[in-house]
């Protein structure tokens, strides 16, 4: 039975879970409840903390895990990213006082306060920086006011924590993370992963893409399939009404509007936009 390690709380486990239902897996009803056994697909969840979720993988006690990428480098585990989930999108910032350092080279001989530590040190490491990270959990923006630390680097969402503790975002950010799916470290994948993987990718490309169907005359349809060129190729049906034909084929999610107001002025009519739940390509 496959083992697989899922957020137990929070946005990315409301995340986790929707896509999880989405490609057929039974989830919990009662976020009380820390394992969910789906006898019908093989497979048993484990509702951990998201940041405890590589080192779980990392020891071979769990065969995959979804969380975030950031707390994945943190953890330092022995495992290796294999998808991206596309939510849990977080950005990780510097930040200072208005009369502190204002680049990433004053940043030497200081002390710097953040929730994650590991992750932090490596970045200091990868720029031959030398400065003292003060660990703490939470409320990482108090630490400067408190004395603490002299800077701090955390998750930066709109910034007015910060601008209420008298910070300001300076350089590059550290990391863009998001969600990701990791497996352990190994030469031999374990059984059943390859079904897991194929099942949450299909709902990946499900949600990026739309169904798009329309009808058009016929010595327009190379023109309209150059707008609509599907994954492989549009699918062409002759229709009842002589010279026509209806289209089929599927349309990134995000450029569906403009696709349609092209068709349209090509001549297409009857043009109709449906979602899809899942897919194997």
């Amino acid at each position: 039975m496959l083992k697989i390690a899922v957020p137990n709380k929070g946005s990315l486990a409301d995340s986790a879970a929707a896509i999880l239902r989405e490609a057929g897996y039974r989830q919990r009803s009662d976020t009380r409840d820390l394992v969910m056994t789906d006898p019908a697909n093989d497979v048993e969840f484990f509702y951990l903390r998201p940041r405890d979720i590589a080192v779980y993988v990392g020891e071979g006690t769990l065969d995959i895990g979804l969380t975030g990428r950031d707390l994945v480098l943190d953890a330092r585990a022995p495992v290796t990213e294999r998808m991206e989930l596309g939510f849990g999108e977080s950005h990780f910032f510097f930040a200072g006082p208005v009369d502190g350092p204002c680049s990433v080279e004053e940043l030497e001989g200081k002390r710097i306060a953040t929730s994650y530590a590991g992750l932090l040190e490596e970045y200091l490491k990868e720029r031959s920086l030398t400065a003292r990270v003060v660990r703490l959990d939470g409320a990482v923006e108090s630490a400067v006011r408190l004395g603490v630390a002299d800077v701090i680097a955390d998750v930066v969402e709109t910034g007015n924590t910060l601008r209420q503790a008298g910070l300001q975002i300076f350089g590059d950010p550290i990391l863009t993370s998001v969600a990701v799916l990791v497996t352990r470290n190994s030469t031999t994948d374990p059984a059943g992963l390859d079904v897991f993987l194929r099942r949450v990718k299909g709902v990946l490309v499900a949600r990026s893409y739309v169904m798009m169907d329309y009808d058009i005359r016929v010595e327009q349809v190379e023109l309209a399939c150059v707008l609509t060129p599907g994954i492989e190729s549009p699918t062409v049906s002759p229709l009842h009404r002589e010279g026509w034909v209806a289209v089929r084929s599927m349309v990134p999610h995000d450029d569906a509007q403009r696709v349609m107001d092209a068709l349209y002025d090509l001549g297409a009519r009857g043009i109709l936009v449906t979602n899809i739940h899942a897919c194997r390509l």
